[in-house]
């Protein structure tokens, strides 16, 4: 049975930083891409980072770039999204997200198996 769970939301002044943890079991992790969503009411599911199975292939969405980090271990089967400089835009829910190989990896519909998610709150 594939699982996805993340971890590590809460709520965080502006500036501050937070790391998501998403743990991962039912699958081969080391065949996989992972990627990490966000999504606040009333919004479509917004692309966040991805990162490929051999680490060749990194992306990240343009509000992101330069303040998210996103990593995996393929020992705990765990993959990671460092967020720094966070602003109260940043404020969503985030989603853990995994498929053998994403076609346009922004696209939601690219992914097969989903996290219940972890949210996110920064405050002014």
């Amino acid at each position: 049975q594939v699982r996805l769970k993340e971890s590590g939301g809460g709520s965080v002044q502006a500036g501050g930083s937070l790391r998501l943890s998403c743990v991962t079991s039912g699958f081969t992790f080391t065949d996989v891409y992972m990627g990490w969503f966000r999504q606040t009411p009333g919004k479509d599911r917004e692309g966040v980072a991805a990162i490929s199975p051999d680490r060749d292939y990194i992306y990240y969405g343009d509000s992101v770039k330069g303040r998210f980090t996103v990593s995996r271990d393929d020992i705990k089967n765990t993959t990671y999204l460092e967020m720094s400089g966070l602003t109260p835009e940043d404020t969503a829910s985030y989603y853990c997200a995994t498929a053998k190989k994403p076609g346009i990896w922004m696209q939601p519909g690219s992914w097969t198996y989903w996290g219940q998610g972890t949210q996110v709150t920064v405050f002014s």
